[in-house]
């Protein structure tokens, strides 16, 4: 009897979350109205100059989509490096007191909401501005990638660290009583082994800094700003424009932007998740072929 309602519950919650998920989807795709086309990706301006940055687009979406790849590269640049380092830390070089310390502080970190990430890249601008009178670099992309930098960092941290400590004993022992040093150790044999799964979870953090609203609202991110020349320009992106658009449209038109930037915002994100999952699963192909191969 037991397990029969076990089974009946699991059938249960996957129906719901699939009825959820489906119905979400659609009713994305039915407010929306030709998310994909010329016009509401371009708007007026021609697609070939716009990509070139020739010609301004003033009523499409391109602006905002070109903002959130923009600022999903700049803190991956940063988040990166920090979180695959203290990874490779927290695993491999922290004795019992600082992997203690560091692990709880990168659970604190995992924890904390956006909303308070946001707030503490607002005052540090706030602290620049006033320290250098005004002049020093404020609202703008670089503001947002440090801030959301923040959001990633513990759980490309932790991934890094829960795949080099998943490793073998006996792999990581091979090349040790070879001679190596272990360094070599972790860059020539346990990085390697473990890329794949450390590579996917860093592009599922990817879609963290794609959609989250409230870092870039209050550090950079405006409703009209165009494409900005450098790092250091405020900058438009779809999770604002669909905020603001939807607080504050005043026709129907609009509305229905916001609708197409949300569509546009998932498709991204499904476009991260099933990179992912190829990515991961071509570098097990390539490792299984070279085990085979020796």
């Amino acid at each position: 009897m037991k397990v029969k309602l076990f089974k009946l519950f699991s059938y249960l919650s996957f129906f719901i979350y699939s009825s959820v998920l489906v119905s979400f989807i659609c009713w994305l795709l039915i407010k929306a109205e030709s998310p994909f086309s010329k016009s509401s990706i371009f708007g007026n301006a021609d697609p070939v100059k716009a990509i070139l940055l020739k010609e301004p687009v003033f009523e499409g979406l391109f602006p905002a989509a070109a903002g959130t790849f923009l600022i999903i590269i700049t803190s991956m640049i940063i988040a990166i490096p920090a979180g695959t380092g203290t990874g490779i830390f927290l695993s491999e070089y922290a004795d019992k007191k600082t992997y203690r310390f560091l692990s709880v502080s990168t659970d604190i970190m995992a924890g904390l909401p956006s909303i308070v990430t946001g707030l503490f890249g607002f005052s540090i601008i706030l602290l620049i501005h006033k320290v250098f009178e005004g002049k020093g670099p404020g609202f703008s992309i670089a503001a947002s990638a440090f801030s959301l930098s923040f959001l990633v960092l513990p759980y490309i941290a932790k991934s890094t660290e829960e795949a080099l400590k998943s490793t073998s004993k006996e792999l990581r022992l091979t090349a040790l009583l070879l001679g190596a040093s272990k360094t070599e150790n972790i860059r020539l044999v346990l990085i390697p082994e473990n890329f794949s799964q450390i590579l996917s979870k860093i592009l599922l953090s990817v879609a963290r800094c794609a959609e989250d609203t409230s870092v870039i609202m209050l550090t950079g991110a405006v409703a009209n700003a165009g494409i900005p020349g450098n790092i250091f320009g405020k900058y438009e992106a779809l999770p604002f424009f669909i905020y603001y658009t939807s607080s504050q449209y005043s026709s129907e038109n609009e509305l229905v932007m916001a609708y197409n930037a949300s569509v546009l915002l998932v498709s991204i994100c499904c476009f991260l998740f099933v990179l992912s999952y190829l990515i991961r699963k071509a570098v097990s192909y390539r490792q299984k072929k070279n085990e085979n191969k020796n």
